[in-house]
């Protein structure tokens, strides 16, 4: 059940939070969240994408009946919907959620499916960010797989976040970079996405994905040739991100 009143702010809770918790391992994070009374119910959030096994292996080992919500927005690959398959077998997570459009919005809104290809930031709104804000309902907060070096956006994340004050949400894997998450594939001998291997290091929707250059950034190939960074899943100062933040701004983000 979510947290009840009386209790501080949630930016009072979330500064709490990440004081109590800045010196630990993502592992000490994970685990120590998901039984924090001071947290309450968590959600693991998970693509199924190219660096998702990391977490969903923490998960799997920690305490594998967490939730854990898979939003199928049915343009996904094929191969990301039979990667989840298997890592949700392999793994044996207990309690996966897999959640879609409300056909009766994806009618309206987008009946040929190709509201993608003139309002990407509509599409994931229908096919991501409302699925996902019904599927998280009861819940006091969720897990991210979001880590700092994956853009400038993210350089200044925390373990813990404050969700439009709605409720927490945790990034255990913020401080690691690429090498740990493939020491951690490579020892733990965890099975990778497929595409990874066909160029793609970041992988969404099939439509607004394209495989990555060498040189290039990872995220280059989502959403190529526009601004837009982020699905509307993830928000800075209440805001989904679409593109490099002003400079000013980019400094007060980074304080």
């Amino acid at each position: 059940m979510p947290l009840e009143a009386p209790f501080p702010s949630l930016d009072q809770r979330v500064a709490a939070l990440n004081d109590r918790y800045r010196h630990h391992s993502a592992t000490a994070v994970l685990e120590r969240a998901l039984n924090d009374p001071e947290v309450g119910s968590l959600a693991l959030v998970s693509s199924f994408g190219a660096e998702s096994v990391v977490l969903l292996h923490l998960v799997s080992v920690i305490a594998p009946g967490t939730p854990v919500i898979f939003i199928d927005t049915q343009m996904l690959f094929p191969e990301t919907l039979a990667y989840q398959r298997e890592l949700a077998d392999k793994l044996n997570l207990t309690d996966v959620r897999t959640i879609r459009a409300d056909r009766r919005d994806t009618d309206f809104e987008d009946p040929d499916g190709t509201l993608h290809q003139f309002n990407t930031d509509a599409c994931c709104n229908l096919r991501k960010v409302v699925p996902l804000e019904r599927a998280l309902l009861g819940f006091d907060g969720w897990i991210t797989g979001r880590k700092r070096f994956q853009s400038g956006t993210r350089a200044a994340l925390e373990f813990f976040e404050n969700e439009e004050d709605k409720r927490l949400k945790v990034n255990p894997l913020a401080h690691w970079g690429r090498e740990d998450l493939e020491d951690y594939m490579v020892n733990n001998r965890l099975p990778r996405h497929p595409l990874v291997a066909n160029g793609y290091p970041s992988i969404g929707c099939a439509p607004c994905t394209s495989p990555v250059k060498e040189g290039e950034d990872p995220r280059a190939g989502r959403w190529r040739g526009t601004q837009k960074q982020e699905c509307g899943i993830h928000f800075i100062d209440g805001k989904a991100v679409r593109g490099p933040l002003p400079q000013n701004e980019a400094k007060e983000t980074a304080a």
